[in-house]
């Protein structure tokens, strides 16, 4: 019987936070990272780079989305009550907070460290002439060939700023007729970000080199003023589906337009520049002083990529090598997977147990294996020298019927997509795109194989994407199984987003936007009604208003609600009468934590354990081809205990959410770092001691 509670008596506000500003607080703790003296200094200096790259895709899809709206007059609130208006404003302040900070780690506390370590960046004023010689024949041979100065005057428009380029505007004088003109130079983004000295430990800006020459791009004119600059563009940009005959073409289509007509949503400039130049690009962008932002180092800080690229191991941390799991552990030669799952499932967890000697290993055998008729398999994100889509090729090239589903609208990756679909088509894989307005983002692989006693059905079900890359950095989990009832399901599954069809029941899968939303709800108020009900939920995004709801349900009938969530979470925990019995938590730190973990029971009743690729958002329950698996063998189950366990006594990667709707850091006192543990759990598995 379900609790008769209405959470629904708290005002919005009191309720929700907000989806944007919970992800700026996100990027704050990736922030954190880099400010915390105690790592690595290359460490460091990697998660400034992440946190540059996050807040480009925050400007480039979240806050586009906001000026779109604005626009249009759009006035509709948020869950929590927010206009589109207000949360630009409460954005703008949140950034400037955020830039301020990167400011002071970079410039007081990074360059210099990185200065001691033996890695300067330095600029042109800091190197010597011979040096400026050895830079500027570097310039003439290697970068003077590749810039187009663009002029802005009465016969040259002002030019298109492709969005996160780097440029320099450059004001330049006639010295004939004093006239004054504004100049663009775009900074080809294959040069590399910083050109090395001959010393090996200095590293000058490449934009500083190309300014200390501009003379020779602009022969005979003064330079009066010159200054880094960059622009964000919307890239938001969505396929009407419904009116795409050709979807593939359709994507390529898109991607144009992302590429020439989005709109710019922010303008980086530095403290040097002039009131003039800084008022001539928000005149052309068509920007406010709200899109503006400053900084007192370097603009575009994702370049510090190749400063962390470096081979100085003694900045970084110890690397990872993932081992292979012990039950596909052949110590002679590659294991017959085939043979192990008959046997019992395998849960791999991805970077601590190797991608290559599991999910790639499962494919490129099912791909040599003459017994095999069928490769079914879904691709979100790929790396560019994927194994699995290699395998994928040698089957079809081998008679094998496959099947790929490749989703063209994973963001970002369209091109590289685009691309993977048309090799896997020449090589005789039927490719196909999925469902019309549904984004296909389940992690599924379903191999066909014909047995002695008769057809048999193996299958992979993960969290993370088929890409060897990301699984080392990404957590994740993989299920590897023979078991008949989730084979059967994943040939419905395939053949709804392979053909037509209304399949709407599973045998065990929990599958959006069919099933999954009612099933996880109905766990969360079957736990609301018990007297030890207990919710253990590990994810990576919490957005979606009846889900939030429904866990203060469970907690207003005392169900014990623990949630690990690594990003946007727009649940306010530990409000009295609203969800005093809700913790929430979130683990960053070396390996982005990616699984989703559903846990439901308690020790005396036994639990229910489903893992997938769905978060708790909107998008996720309703507009999205997601897949969770239950686990029910009781080795795995206690690997998932392990895993949520773990996650929960961290106090040195953890951080807690407040009531308030503030993140504060968990204080370390035990010294439990999550992803150090789990190596070491890993090790201790590899030689036998669990």
């Amino acid at each position: 019987m379900e609790p008769s509670l209405q959470p629904a008596l708290f005002d919005p506000g009191s309720r929700y936070l907000n989806r944007e500003l919970s992800w700026l607080d996100f990027d704050a703790r990736v922030l954190a990272l880099a400010e915390d003296p105690g790592l690595p200094l290359l460490e460091r200096v990697k998660f400034l780079a992440i946190y540059s790259q996050n807040l480009d895709e925050f400007f480039q899809i979240r806050v586009s989305g906001l000026l779109e709206q604005l626009e249009a007059g759009v006035g509709a609130s948020t869950p929590e009550g927010m206009t589109p208006g207000e949360q630009v404003v409460a954005i703008e302040t949140r950034v400037r907070d955020l830039q301020s900070r990167v400011d002071r780690v970079f410039v007081d506390e990074l360059t210099p460290s990185l200065d001691k370590a033996g890695i300067r960046i330095v600029s042109w004023d800091q190197v010597d002439e011979t040096e400026r010689t050895a830079l500027s024949a570097r310039f003439h041979d290697q970068i003077f060939p590749v810039l187009t100065p663009l002029s802005v005057d009465p016969a040259h428009p002002f030019p298109y700023v492709s969005s996160l380029s780097l440029n320099l505007a450059a004001i330049v004088r006639d010295p004939m007729t004093g006239v004054r003109r504004f100049a663009r130079v775009k900074v080809p983004p294959l040069l590399p970000r910083f050109l090395e000295l001959e010393d090996g430990e200095r590293f000058v800006p490449v934009d500083q080199v190309i300014a200390a020459h501009l003379d020779v791009l602009f022969p005979g004119m003064e330079i009066v003023t010159h200054h880094p600059f960059r622009v964000t563009r919307d890239a938001d940009v969505e396929v009407e589906e419904d009116e795409a005959e050709d979807l593939l073409a359709a994507i390529e289509d898109v991607l144009q337009r992302r590429r020439r007509g989005a709109n710019p949503v922010r303008l980086e400039v530095d403290g040097t520049m002039t009131a003039e130049a800084r008022a001539l690009l928000m005149r052309e962008l068509e920007l406010e002083e709200r899109d503006v932002y400053v900084t007192a180092g370097l603009i575009d800080l994702s370049g510090l990529w190749s400063i962390v690229g470096l081979d100085r191991p003694d900045l970084k941390e110890e690397p990872w090598k993932p081992i292979t799991q012990p039950r596909l552990n052949a110590l002679d030669e590659a294991p017959d997977l085939f043979r192990v799952l008959r046997q019992g499932d395998v849960l791999v967890h991805h970077p601590y147990d190797s991608f290559s000697t599991s999910v790639e290993a499962f494919v490129g055998q099912a791909a040599l294996d003459p017994a095999v008729l069928a490769i079914k398999q879904s691709l979100y994100r790929t790396s560019a020298d994927s194994p699995i889509i290699r395998a994928l090729i040698s089957a079809a090239e081998a008679g094998k019927q496959v099947v790929a589903l490749v989703e063209l609208k994973a963001r970002f990756d369209e091109q590289a997509n685009i691309t993977w679909a048309r090799a896997l088509e020449q090589a005789g894989v039927h490719v196909v795109y999925g469902v019309v307005g549904l984004k296909t983002h389940a992690k599924t692989c379903l191999i066909v194989r014909r047995e002695a006693e008769g057809i048999r059905r193996y299958a992979h079900i993960g969290t993370g994407n088929y890409n060897p890359s990301t699984a080392r950095l990404y957590e994740d989990l993989g299920l590897l199984t023979a078991d008949h009832a989730i084979g059967a399901d994943l040939t419905d599954l395939f053949n709804l987003l392979t053909g037509y069809s209304r399949q709407r029941e599973y045998r065990k899968l929990l599958v959006a936007p069919v099933s999954l939303r009612q099933r996880i709800h109905e766990l969360i108020l079957r736990e609301a009604a018990q007297r030890d009900g207990t919710i253990t939920l590990k994810l990576n995004s919490l957005a979606d208003p009846d889900m939030i709801d429904a866990l203060y349900q469970a907690s207003q009938a005392g169900t014990r609600v623990d949630l690990i969530v690594r990003g946007i979470c727009c649940l306010r925990p530990g409000v009295p009468g609203l969800s005093d019995d809700i913790r929430v938590r979130s683990v960053v730190g070396r390996f982005l934590e990616h699984s989703r973990i559903f846990r439901f029971g308690s020790h005396d009743r036994g639990h229910d354990y489903y893992f997938g690729s769905a978060d708790l958002m909107p998008r996720n329950l309703d507009r999205r081809v997601e897949a969770l698996t239950p686990v029910s063998d009781p080795h795995l189950t206690a690997r998932l205990d392990e895993i949520l366990e773990v996650n929960l006594s961290d106090d040195v990667l953890a951080w807690e959410l407040g009531p308030e709707g503030t993140w504060s850091k968990i204080a370390t006192e035990r010294g439990v770092n999550t992803h150090q543990r789990l190596i070491e759990i890993a090790g201790e598995r590899s030689r036998g001691e669990r």
